[in-house]
């Protein structure tokens, strides 16, 4: 008697998600409204990239999304380690993926959390940004809809850069 195969079957997988965090994009040009509808776009952008967020530490999860010159944009997400100094915040994972890309001129950041107090970027980030966005403007944003627009150099007023090293 010849030994029947039985067939494999796989569990039926739902399609996965967009990576929204994990690609570049272009907002729409246009309309009378472009430059909120900018801010909103890159908003849900840095939501959507909050979702891939690994905080099983500190479970605050934070999604940031950069503008290019060129107006392209990258998501990033916090990346916690529990060797807590290896961690990478959202800004810095945005701003480096962007580099990686051979992007150094940047226009707006936009940093996205779940506390009821926006959440301004932490010191090292802040470092980070001044170095390639010194102009930018920087838009504190959470889940409920809250927002608030600040310049980078009002978040670091007196940075050090390269000036310092001459």
């Amino acid at each position: 008697m010849a030994a029947t195969r039985s067939k494999k079957t796989t569990p039926s997988r739902k399609k996965p998600a967009r990576r929204a965090g994990f690609t570049a994009g272009r907002i729409p040009k246009g309309g009378a409204n472009r430059p909120q509808n900018d801010i909103r776009g890159m908003i849900a952008m840095a939501r959507r990239a909050r979702d891939f967020a690994f905080a099983p530490f500190s479970r605050f999860k934070v999604g940031a999304a950069i503008r290019t010159r060129d107006g392209r944009i990258f998501t990033g997400c916090n990346v916690e380690n529990a060797s807590f100094s290896l961690t990478l915040c959202a800004e810095r994972t945005a701003i480096f993926k962007a580099i990686s890309e051979g992007t150094r001129e940047f226009t707006q950041v936009v940093i996205v959390t779940d506390a009821a107090k926006l959440t301004p970027p932490c010191g090292a980030c802040r470092q980070v940004l001044w170095e390639f966005a010194p102009d930018a403007e920087v838009i504190l944003a959470n889940v409920r809809g809250r927002t608030k627009r600040m310049k980078m150099s009002a978040l670091l007023p007196s940075p050090f850069d390269s000036r310092d090293l001459e």
